[in-house]
């Protein structure tokens, strides 16, 4: 049966449809062609617009002063939403990048803002290239059959980005348990439970881990990020408890989880498309773009919302003061009247005007190191890869924020 334009509106806050790679797209095209800004109501969440094509997403993010993080960052249940605005008022509530708006959150980014820019990062790669070959030669440990999203791509990104912050090995396990859960939270096999107050139990896990950390690195201090954190100060004053806290689970969780879901879906992409993958071989100086054709393939980063400060118009549709729009990546990223045959999987797409980083002053921190990982990975594991094939279904990640595949089994021949 044909979706109604009022179902496609409603997948957008579906966690299942992010699972379902046809699904999703077929409501998206369907909303792009017919409502772009559709306004949507569905059972258990706050009512919000939905921006659906690249030129309206693009209008809301260049115009962070019309249009804010707050209060309601990203999508959430009507129950969620009402104990976040709760903790919020306490205090006690989680406040990261995406979270703020001006003046805070351009004085906050400032913070970590180095340790993300060229120079930083070509620092950086020598570290990023050794965890890469640790990873394709753990594939051939796993002697030609493995669950790749699981045993392989959450692991690399994530030792990337904890080597950044100075964190031990010995507590790795223990943040992409965490990080599983905070992203799986709409996910029944990652969840660690359903309701609310179980999804911010982890919360307060990661902020009990991290106060720890801050204590650590105010006392002793280092020379990485996790000190920097813990040692920065605004108009002479340190951060607080949650604000640091804060800070430190967005590096975390959005500095891997992105980046995995990337890697494991830029080479089911490559499966799928072995056309694609003879051509990446045959000519490795196509790697940057092919990396970015991956991200814009696999937007991580499914949605943000952002709230009107004034009446407006968007796309043809009168937005109100207070309303809630949610700016719907993965439709921006396959739009018709942006990227030539969208639905084609192409390594050498140019120009690639993705939104998966976002745009303007909210562009995403990790972008350059997002890219050094997903480079370096491929870089590693092509030269050495003989065959690769599916041995078993793929499955996503039912999510409305971050995801991609939490499942990839492969059958592979790699060179040692």
């Amino acid at each position: 049966m044909d979706m109604t334009v009022e179902e496609a509106g409603r997948a957008l806050a579906d966690p299942a449809a992010y699972a379902d790679d046809r699904r999703l797209h077929e409501a998206l095209a369907l909303l792009r062609r017919e409502d772009p800004v559709p306004w949507v109501e569905r059972p258990g969440y706050n009512p919000f617009w939905g921006v659906t094509r690249h030129a309206d997403i693009m209008e809301v993010e260049r115009d962070h002063a019309r249009f804010l993080n707050a209060p309601r960052p990203l999508l959430g249940t009507a129950e969620f939403d009402h104990l976040n605005a709760e903790r919020a008022q306490q205090g006690i509530a989680l406040r990261t990048l995406i979270h703020m708006d001006d003046p805070d959150h351009r004085v906050i980014r400032a913070i970590g803002a180095d340790w993300f820019r060229p120079k930083a990062m070509r620092a950086l790669e020598p570290r990023v290239r050794e965890l890469a070959r640790r990873y394709v030669d753990r594939m051939v440990e796993l002697g030609g059959e493995c669950d790749f999203a699981q045993q392989v791509a959450v692991h690399f990104p994530l030792y990337v980005i904890l080597s950044l912050l100075g964190l031990p090995e010995s507590d790795f396990d223990r943040m992409l348990k965490l990080t599983q859960e905070l992203f799986g939270g709409d996910d029944s096999e990652l969840q660690r439970g359903a309701t609310p107050e179980e999804k911010l139990a982890v919360l307060l896990d990661f902020f009990a881990y991290f106060q720890e950390l801050t204590e650590a690195r105010r006392a002793d201090p280092t020379d990485d990020l996790a000190s920097a954190i813990a040692n920065a100060r605004v108009d002479g004053e340190p951060l607080n408890d949650f604000d640091t806290a804060s800070y430190y689970v967005i590096i975390a969780t959005a500095g891997h989880d992105t980046t995995s879901s990337t890697i494991t879906g830029g080479l089911h992409a490559l499966m799928e498309h072995p056309d694609q993958l003879a051509r990446l071989r045959a000519d490795p100086s196509l790697m940057p773009l092919a990396v970015d054709e991956m991200i814009r393939w696999v937007t991580p980063v499914k949605e943000f919302m952002r709230t009107a400060t004034e009446d407006c118009e968007l796309g043809g549709k009168q937005i109100r003061k207070g309303d809630a729009l949610l700016l719907s990546y993965p439709s921006g990223n396959r739009d018709e009247a942006v990227f030539a045959d969208p639905f084609r999987f192409d390594v050498g797409r140019d120009p690639n005007r993705h939104l998966a980083f976002g745009f303007g002053v909210h562009y995403c921190l990790g972008a350059a190191l997002a890219r050094i990982e997903v480079r370096a990975f491929f870089e590693e594991l092509l030269p050495r890869l003989e065959s690769i094939e599916p041995a078993g279904e793929p499955q996503g990640i039912a999510t409305t924020f971050v995801g991609g595949l939490k499942r990839l089994p492969v059958r592979y021949t790699l060179r040692g």
